[in-house]
């Protein structure tokens, strides 16, 4: 097991973690979490014969915090990093926030190196209400950033124990340490980011088996709204339903998630 920093210009790094050997599965984390949010399906996927690779985004864990937090910056970092570690036939399974950087990836850098996506408890495709519809205004949105960026740690009391209920208090603990170790700029750059991009079109076009697994419960991703909304839009989608779980299925169902994920690249 390695991890080592993949080099991204003018000095800065991506931190990843580079596990075991086989077909390797690549995982993102979702907003404000880091690599290390993947560690128990990463060795449950180790066990099942497969490599797993997880890197922090910019801004995040043990990554520099530099340039920008669109979709287009962070899908060409998920680009350098795939080429880097010289990744094909590969898997990605992005979490929340995430799903976007994997499928602005697709959009960007094509499927050559990708044979199957994964999206777990994913946002989108369209958070912010257009006229006439239901979801977040501008107001609420800005409402958000700004105690984000002024009382980071109210909102983590807030908002911790949805994320995964039932969860140790030690757990909680180390999941709210993750999010307050991260840049502020990122917390509020990359939540504007997931709240105003619309990846209708992105979605629309994958040209690769999709599966996308989603909590029932989920809070920060109501079912309807994201994962139901992607399995009509994305061809060639499979939409598998967690009943009862919410959206840290990392952390609640990581056993499921493994066998999920190893039986789908099995096929």
């Amino acid at each position: 097991m390695t991890s080592a920093f993949v080099a991204r210009g003018s000095g800065h790094g991506l931190f990843v973690r580079d596990w075991g050997s086989g077909p390797p599965v690549l995982f993102l984390a979702g907003w404000a979490m880091d690599s290390r949010i993947w560690g128990e399906t990463m060795l449950r996927l180790n066990a099942a014969g497969l490599r797993t690779v997880a890197y922090d985004r910019r801004g995040h864990g043990r990554s520099t915090d530099w340039g920008g937090y669109d979709y287009d910056a962070l899908a060409d970092d998920l680009a350098t990093v795939i080429e880097s570690l010289h990744l094909r036939d590969l898997t990605i399974v992005a979490h929340s926030g995430a799903g976007g950087e994997a499928m602005r990836y697709l959009a960007r850098h094509g499927s050559e190196r990708v044979s199957r996506l994964v999206l777990v408890g994913a946002t989108g495709p369209r958070i912010m209400a257009a006229p006439g519809e239901q979801g977040v205004t501008p107001q609420q949105l800005d409402f958000l950033c700004a105690r984000l960026a002024a009382d980071l740690s109210g909102w983590i009391d807030d908002n911790i124990q949805p994320f995964a209920p039932g969860s140790p208090s030690r757990v909680n603990d180390w999941m709210a340490a993750m999010v307050m170790d991260c840049s502020r700029r990122a917390v509020v750059q990359f939540q504007r980011t997931i709240a105003e991009a619309d990846l209708t079109a992105d979605a629309a076009a994958i040209d690769v088996p999709v599966l996308i697994l989603h909590g029932d419960r989920d809070a920060s991703a109501a079912i309807d709204a994201s994962a139901r909304r992607y399995a009509e839009i994305i061809p060639h989608a499979t939409l598998q339903v967690y009943a009862g779980v919410a959206h840290g299925v990392m952390v609640t169902d990581a056993a499921r998630l493994a066998a999920d994920i190893a039986q789908r690249i099995a096929r």
